[in-house]
């Protein structure tokens, strides 16, 4: 499902924590974004219509909760980057930002790790 930017700073504000209501979403994003409730609201309806959150009346309000879960979000959107640019290869994406970004020894020690818990497929 396609999520834009603005609806995604929506769902991380509901992934930390739900259920919320529009004015609470508003108040959670803050300095970041400055948006005013009306706009919360037509983001939240946005992802209502897609199936991405939904909501329960509480009262004269809504009460927002992520039915789109991030794990699934993050591997859809991770996927279709590898897709998009790099033939869905992890290793040039690698080589991308090793060529382009400093790689803290943090990093490296992690990505060695993880290359090294990769099950052998022989």
């Amino acid at each position: 499902m396609p999520i834009s930017e603005a609806e995604s700073a929506v769902m991380q504000v509901l992934w930390a924590r739900h259920p919320l209501s529009a004015e609470e979403i508003v108040t959670a994003l803050g300095d970041a974004r400055q948006w005013q409730e009306a706009t919360v609201k037509t983001l939240l309806n946005r992802l209502l219509n897609k199936g991405a959150v939904g909501a329960v009346k509480e009262g004269r309000r809504y009460l927002y909760s992520p039915l789109l879960q991030r794990e699934a979000y993050v591997h859809e959107q991770s996927k279709d980057l590898l897709d998009r640019l790099f033939g869905g290869r992890l290793a040039p994406l690698v080589a991308h930002f090793s060529a382009h970004e400093t790689l803290s020894p943090r990093d490296i020690a992690e990505l060695k790790r993880l290359i090294a818990e990769l099950p052998d497929e022989r």
